[in-house]
């Protein structure tokens, strides 16, 4: 390949890097530009996991084999079957040098140092393909993985002029992806909340449009917490702010464990000391066990008053619902029955029975004075007349309020 198509291929690699959205999109941008710039017929990048010792595969692009995917689960390698990657380590790379690639073919050995099973040379036999070119990626000053390209079995055999070529492509990539890092890291930023870790009121947003379309296309059930902190003005007021910072801190974890009761629920702070638990998937009933669960945990915590939930699912009969912004607004009005009446328990949106109010008050049925916006969202989810369940309604899970 002459020089001029060279610089054109680490152009286009650049550029293909540089225009992904994800890491997945950058990792298959970065084995398709290596591949198409050392003219294989397949290409794969792998990360080191140093933590559990082994090399796993990101992306495979090109001619893949029968048991090789775009983008695999878990094909992965331990260290052991690869030794080189370790010489990666060498102090030199890290003191700015670049580790070189260097090329295997089928015709290799397959025997190694003390007894070693050379897995590249082994692999190439297997797949059918005749050769590759290994180029180890170095990133912030360290092994990060490693870019191997291929040719098929009667195609000419990589040289030395390729394994440099590949050297530079390497370096290439992990420019690519240290700036993949650094826009991942602002996206995490601008959807987590900083003070718990939780997700923010912009991701809750994003999320629950998606899960409400889900809903609309699919039938999937969507359900809501929202949930307010009680107590934490007081503990500003007493006892300073950093304690307060404390008790949402705790009570974020708390959230946190609760929604790992249901798988892929989203824990997030809405601000001030206004939390959400956002369920696609999952029955409402599990919802409401999950909620009940946090109420319980809330009312433990040293330095709080409990936490009062309200809970909107599509599951309930709450009515037709076409956008997140209603199934906040029907879960807030339910929260607000909850704050109203001191409730211990979850208030279902949708729902009809008594209220259990907090020790020390008597239990009621009477309907506290609402505000504007909570009498809004209660005439959207028109209340169950007393009297047995009707037709497919689903009975309230025990011990839960309704409001």
């Amino acid at each position: 390949m002459g020089e001029d198509r060279r610089l054109t291929a680490v152009v286009a690699l650049a550029q293909g890097m540089a225009a992904a959205h994800t890491p997945r999109e950058s990792w298959r941008a970065a084995a398709l530009g290596a591949c198409r710039a050392l003219a294989g017929n397949f290409a794969a990048l792998s990360v080191w996991e140093r933590e559990r010792g082994r090399l796993r595969v990101l992306a495979n692009v090109g001619d893949r084999a029968f048991d090789e995917e775009e983008f695999p689960d878990d094909e992965a390698y331990p260290v052991h079957q690869f030794p080189e990657i370790t010489e990666f380590l060498h102090e030199r790379w890290a003191r700015g040098g670049e580790p070189n690639a260097w090329v295997e073919t089928a015709e290799g050995s397959t025997a190694g140092r003390a007894g070693y099973c050379h897995q590249r040379v082994a692999a190439l036999r297997r797949r059918g393909r005749g050769c590759c070119v290994v180029a180890p990626i170095v990133l912030h000053g360290r092994a990060w993985g490693e870019l191997y390209v291929a040719r098929p079995a009667g195609e000419p055999v990589f040289d030395r002029a390729d394994a440099d070529f590949a050297t530079v492509l390497a370096s290439v990539v992990a420019a690519g992806l240290a700036q993949t890092e650094r826009l991942e890291e602002a996206r995490r930023l601008a959807y987590t909340d900083a003070l718990t870790g939780l997700a923010n009121r912009r991701a809750v947003d994003v999320r629950l449009d998606e899960a409400i379309e889900q809903h609309r296309r699919d039938g999937v059930v969507v359900s809501l917490v929202v949930c307010d902190l009680n107590g934490l003005k007081r503990v500003n007021d007493t006892r300073g702010h950093a304690v307060g910072d404390q008790l949402l801190e705790r009570f974020g974890s708390v959230l946190s464990l609760c929604g790992a009761m249901l798988p892929g629920a989203l824990a997030a702070r809405l601000g001030g000391d206004e939390f959400c638990l956002l369920a696609v998937g999952p029955a409402a009933d599990e919802v409401v066990r999950a909620a009940g669960e946090l109420c319980r945990r809330a009312a433990d915590l040293e330095l709080g008053e409990g936490v009062a939930c309200g809970i909107a699912s599509t599951q309930d009969p709450i009515g037709p619902v076409r956008s997140g912004r209603r199934l906040f607004r029907l879960a807030d009005a339910a929260q607000y029955r909850a704050k109203a009446v001191r409730a211990t328990k979850p208030v279902v949106a949708g729902g009809r029975g008594p209220t259990t109010r907090s020790s020390g008050s008597r239990t009621s049925r009477r309907r506290p004075r609402r505000s504007a916006a909570a009498s809004g969202a209660a005439d959207e989810a028109p209340r169950t007349p007393p009297g047995p369940a009707r037709g497919n309604r689903r009975p309230p899970a025990a011990g839960v309020a309704h409001g």
